[in-house]
């Protein structure tokens, strides 16, 4: 009866579309070899080879002469992407919940006058907000740990 039952389960295994194979088991079990490399890469690295001072040259000629793409693939080489920079500007303590809507009000003055960006802005309340759950989840804890120390005996 057990027989019956896998024998049917893998003739409806094979009928499905898209799973051809066993969980665990494919045509290619060892799958692609460390290390191998694309054959299309492979190819136009070859095509490449040799000639890519060239075909820098002719770039920087092409966005000198006010080729935008190519003026972009240039910029794109030599300006590396940017990456997030230290603000600076004053923020209030936050050592409590109730000082958190001063410090979340000295945010948004400084976005306001141009001091942070909207988006550093927007880093910044959200790094505020997680702060002040960690103060509420501390001070909720404080007042258990009182009230269980009230309540025995």
């Amino acid at each position: 009866m057990a027989d019956v039952a896998s024998d049917a389960a893998e003739n409806i295994a094979q009928k499905q579309r898209g799973r051809p194979f066993r969980p665990g088991a494919s045509g290619n079990p060892r799958g692609r070899p460390k290390g191998a490399r694309n054959r299309a890469t492979m190819t136009a690295e070859a095509l490449l080879d040799g000639e890519a001072e060239a075909i820098s040259r002719k770039l920087i000629e092409k966005a000198l002469e006010g080729d935008t793409t190519a003026l972009r693939l240039c910029l794109d080489r030599i300006l590396p992407p940017r990456r997030d920079r230290p603000v600076s500007f004053d923020l209030p303590k936050t050592e409590s919940t109730t000082e958190a809507l001063s410090a979340s009000s000295a945010v948004i003055a400084s976005c306001a006058a141009g001091v942070l960006s909207p988006r550093a802005a927007a880093e910044i309340m959200e790094l505020l907000s997680k702060h002040i759950h960690m103060l509420e989840l501390t001070e909720f804890e404080a007042r258990l740990t009182a009230l269980e120390k009230g309540s025995k005996p």
